[in-house]
């Protein structure tokens, strides 16, 4: 079972309402036009399901009209659904529409499932205008998305990132190399005999990927990527007029901030190098350290250092810097605060799960990898996850935003509340089962040993999760529920698969 056909369940009909994945519609005059922009807006989302002949009460349930002529209306939806200049891509296959016979009047419905379009396929548009019938969806409904919502999807189709540009108007004297100087510095430390240690400031920074030789002049120049980490603010905001780096500290609740670092003060560099070092130092001042030896010299580095730096180099390396209202970390007396200009790139859900890395800025990464700060396969987020589970602190909460693209990033260093067990709780969104640490292990590695693409036997994974069979059943049930795995087959013969999430 998909995660879409596990939007739209027909026995659990009457407890269904409208949110961000479902929407009725009543198409008793024939196709309704909103139609076509929920498509686009689930499409650019989530994904979700469209349901006709149905209509939403003033109480928000549903109840059933019916379709007159549902082989009619499949006709007309699939005739349009091929016309280019209706919608420009086809994302669905024949068996992602569905009629279903429901009720004692056995009323006709239609249920439309709508996957999420790849990245490489978005924006999804309809009506032949990509400014004007493009759409998102949230809770409230379908909205148009403005046109730097549909020039960053744009922008995020190519495998070229954003930050690779060679900004061919612009000398290499125009970055700061005391910026320069103090990385380099940084990585020869890290990293005492690399290849790129003797080379000069233009070499070692044309191999970082901070600077490129211009097709326009033939001439080295730096990239969009080495002006954001190693330019003046001054310089950087003439190529990103919206760039913006914000830091705050709100520790007592009678001053609107204890310490504050702008990009735009003129009191320092401003560029994404300074800042991650600057903000780093700032953030890890109430982390406490436990006493540890190593070769009879004091550790001071742990898990949880090394969670803030990843951290704060996902925020910085995923930064739409063309999108509105900067970055801005917050610290609070119990919580650090991260958001970016910018929608997660693999979907929230991927970016928990990890495995995929689909860095917006590439060239920002290799040089913040460098330097042994953030991961390239994807499993940043979660090893965060980990930590603050040791740690008994409250999950970290992913937060996506819209209108404008924003991404937020919470993390508490309050303790979970303690359960009568005695187990550690890994705190979920309110309303949603609690699951104990050690289940949750259990979850991460059965997720481990799938392969994608590849169906299992509940049997097949007694030896990995350490449980008999008749557990590994209600494990894999939970997990079904939670939408990490689908199953096909019947009760003895049940089969159980990894979804893959695009």
């Amino acid at each position: 079972m998909s995660i879409l056909e596990k939007t739209f369940d027909l026995s659990q009909f009457d407890e269904y309402r409208e949110d961000n994945r479902r929407e009725v519609k009543k198409a008793d005059g024939g196709l309704p036009v909103s139609l076509w922009d929920t498509y686009s807006s689930f499409a650019n989302c989530y994904g979700g399901v469209i349901i006709l002949g149905v209509k939403e009460n003033k109480d928000g349930s549903w109840r059933t009209t019916g379709l007159q002529n549902a082989s009619k209306l499949r006709k007309e939806f699939w005739d349009n659904m091929n016309n280019p200049k209706k919608v420009n891509i086809n994302l669905l296959s024949d068996d992602d529409v569905q009629t279903y016979e429901v009720g004692d009047n056995k009323d006709v419905i239609m249920v439309i499932y709508v996957p999420m379009a790849k990245r490489e396929q978005k924006p999804v548009y309809i009506n032949n205008d990509i400014f004007n019938g493009t759409f998102r969806r949230n809770y409230e409904g379908d909205y148009h998305c403005t046109r730097l919502q549909v020039k960053t999807m744009l922008r995020d189709q190519t495998e070229r990132t954003m930050d690779m540009e060679v900004l061919d108007k612009v000398p290499m004297e125009d970055l700061n190399y005391d910026t320069i100087h103090g990385y380099r510095n940084s990585h020869r430390s890290l990293k005492e005999g690399h290849p790129f240690e003797r080379l000069s400031d233009h070499e070692y920074l044309r191999s970082i990927g901070a600077a490129a030789i211009s097709d326009e002049d033939g001439k080295l120049h730096p990239t969009a990527a080495g002006m954001l980490m190693f330019g003046d603010e001054y310089n950087i905001v003439r190529h990103f007029p919206e760039y913006f780096l914000d830091y705050r500290e709100e520790l007592d609740p009678t001053t609107r901030w204890s310490d504050r670092l702008q990009s735009s003060s003129g009191e320092w560099s401003g560029n994404v190098c300074d800042f991650y070092f600057r903000v780093y130092n700032k953030i890890i001042k109430d982390i406490k350290v436990p006493f540890k030896m190593v070769g009879g010299e004091r550790v001071d580095d742990t898990p949880v250092h090394k969670a803030l730096r990843e951290a704060l180099a996902n925020c910085l390396i995923n930064a739409d810097y063309h999108g509105l209202r900067g970055v801005v970390i917050r610290k609070e007396p119990d919580k650090l605060v991260l958001a970016n200009p910018g929608y997660v790139r693999t979907g929230k859900k991927q970016m928990r799960l990890g495995g995929e890395s689909d860095p917006r800025n590439k060239a920002l990464m290799k040089m913040f990898n460098l330097i042994n700060i953030g991961e390239r396969a994807g499993s940043g987020v979660p090893n965060i996850f980990n930590v603050w589970a040791d740690e008994g602190w409250e999950e970290p909460v992913i937060e996506e935003r819209f209108d404008p693209d924003r991404t937020v990033l919470s993390l508490s260093f309050l303790k979970k509340v303690s359960e009568k067990s005695g187990e550690k709780k890994v705190a979920k969104k309110s309303g949603e089962k609690k699951v104990t640490k050690k289940t949750q292990e259990k979850y991460d590695a059965i997720l481990n040993a799938m392969q994608h693409d590849k169906w299992y036997k509940a049997s097949e994974f007694e030896t990995v999760a350490g449980v008999k069979e008749s557990r590994i059943k209600v494990l894999l049930k939970d997990m079904l529920e939670q939408g990490l795995i689908e199953s096909t087959g019947s009760t003895k013969g049940k089969m159980y698969k990894k979804i893959n999430v695009n």
